[in-house]
């Protein structure tokens, strides 16, 4: 009996995040055409988006447009899964620390005799099994980070932010509006844009200014956030998003479809940070061997 064709399935390495229609051969041409019907593109969207541009007092003075790369619908998912479990990973400090039977103080002496005792043989007293004892596979400190490809979190955030263009308004820059911090006038403001103070609001603007920041810190269900403070858990958890004019622009030019990254620039600054601190590191070092000899002369 002949073995039945069973259809071809797509690895992780041939999703969108990876591929592009310009870097590779169609896979009609690599795989016959009956073992698989239907092919999907392998390529990375662009989602358009029209946002209204409020004043300060509230008005529609214009519109304005949000040109962002995103992943398919098959892998928009995935992929922002995975950089958000990524993020709140490398969070964890991992410094829970518990001690073993070892390493409890005290329980050199055997409790009481071995036998005529009609009780449970112990040895320590720091057993597991009594108060006071060690703990049987506790927490230690150890390193939960976990590492994602540059252009991956890249592709998050903008899938992220796209997806959230129906909550998401754009505001004039509003730096020069608050001549002193007032809570009271910045909740003001946000009730002409339409904006709930109850409700989870995220900020997303170029620069924050002093009376800005000082005036919107009391609100707890706030969040002010500069393209260095850019995260994908605060896009994901505000109900409403406001973007400013300029930082419309850095996100089309940052995370559009035509964004020639410098990931190798980066990289080879991280480089150039490590050898420095390597070098100061040795020159430390070099300087305290100095100072032991000269001592010990």
């Amino acid at each position: 009996m002949a073995a039945s064709a069973t259809p071809l399935s797509l690895s992780f390495f041939t999703s969108s995040i990876f591929l592009t229609s310009s870097s590779h051969k169609p896979l009609s041409t690599l795989i016959p055409n009956n073992s698989l019907k239907t092919l999907k593109p392998l390529t990375i969207s662009s989602e358009l988006a029209t946002l209204p541009v409020l004043s300060f007092t509230g008005d529609k003075v214009g519109e304005t447009f949000l040109d962002l790369k995103a992943a398919l619908p098959d892998t928009a998912r995935a992929v922002v899964h995975r950089a958000i479990i990524t993020d709140l990973q490398n969070k964890r400090r991992g410094t829970a620390s518990t001690l073993t039977r070892a390493e409890v103080r005290g329980g050199g002496r055997k409790p009481y005799p071995q036998k005529k005792t009609g009780r449970a043989r112990q040895g320590s007293t720091r057993t597991p099994l009594r108060p006071g004892g060690g703990v049987v596979f506790g927490p230690k400190p150890r390193d939960w980070s976990i590492k994602i490809n540059r252009k991956e979190k890249r592709l998050a955030i903008s899938t992220a932010v796209a997806s959230a263009a129906e909550n998401t308004i754009v505001v004039e820059d509003f730096s020069d509006e608050f001549e002193k911090p007032k809570t009271k006038e910045f909740i003001a403001a946000m009730k002409r844009w339409g904006l709930d103070p109850n409700e989870k609001t995220t900020f997303l603007m170029r620069e924050v200014a002093d009376n800005v920041r000082l005036s919107s810190r009391n609100i707890g269900t706030l969040k002010m956030l500069t393209p260095r403070t850019l995260n994908l858990f605060d896009i994901l958890n505000a109900d409403k998003l406001i973007l400013t004019p300029e930082i419309v622009d850095y996100l089309n030019a940052r995370y559009g479809l035509n964004y020639e990254g410098d990931d190798e620039d980066e990289e080879d600054a991280e480089e150039e940070d490590d050898e420095e601190e390597g070098e100061g590191g040795s020159e430390v070092q070099g300087t305290v061997s100095e100072e032991s000899s000269d001592a010990a002369e």
